[in-house]
């Protein structure tokens, strides 16, 4: 497996390695020792989640005050664009995001460590998106900035206004969000 830096060094872009020839392919998506090894990331996996969106639908940016949850995510079908925004007020990357696209086809797994809200916008007619959590979904303590907040100004690279469910409608600027320390 290969470890990319991003524009924040605590949130890892991963680029498995992949075996294929005319049959198909394989490729281990997770491996704890390796992500020790490689990443020095030391953490325990509790929930596995599978959710799958049409193009445009945009989720997030969610995160949970309580249970903070650290995210491992791939894409096994589709395109996204996925996003992590630190929220660590002692961070010296505070308020800055880092993105990147993630598919079928490339693979890649994007790590999002616990102290990030997290999102992402479908590139393709429709995208299958897993991804592992720290911790348990706890929906008292979500949280949601608004994805178009100027004060973050992600570029999503989005040909048209985005599906966002009413949570997400009504997510908070950066500004009026709850930060953790």
């Amino acid at each position: 497996m290969d470890v990319i830096e991003t524009a924040i060094p605590d949130v890892k872009l991963l680029k498995p390695k992949l075996f294929g020839d005319e049959r198909g392919f394989f490729m281990e998506s997770y491996n704890q020792k390796t992500l020790q090894d490689l990443c020095g990331l030391d953490v325990d996996f509790v929930q596995d989640n599978h959710s799958r969106s049409t193009k445009n639908v945009l989720r997030g940016l969610h995160y949970q005050m309580e249970q903070a949850q650290g995210k491992l995510v791939r894409v096994v079908s589709g395109e996204v664009f996925d996003v992590a925004v630190d929220l660590r007020q002692s961070s010296a990357t505070f308020g800055q995001w880092a993105g990147t696209v993630l598919s079928g086809q490339n693979h890649h797994q994007f790590y999002v460590p616990p102290g990030f809200a997290h999102g992402f916008v479908v590139l393709s007619d429709t995208a299958d998106f897993l991804y592992k959590t720290t911790d348990y979904y706890a929906p008292q303590y979500e949280k949601c900035i608004r994805w178009d907040d100027p004060d973050i100004g992600i570029e999503w690279p989005m040909d048209a206004e985005p599906s966002l469910s009413e949570k997400d409608k009504a997510g908070v600027s950066f500004q009026q969000a709850v930060y953790y320390d």
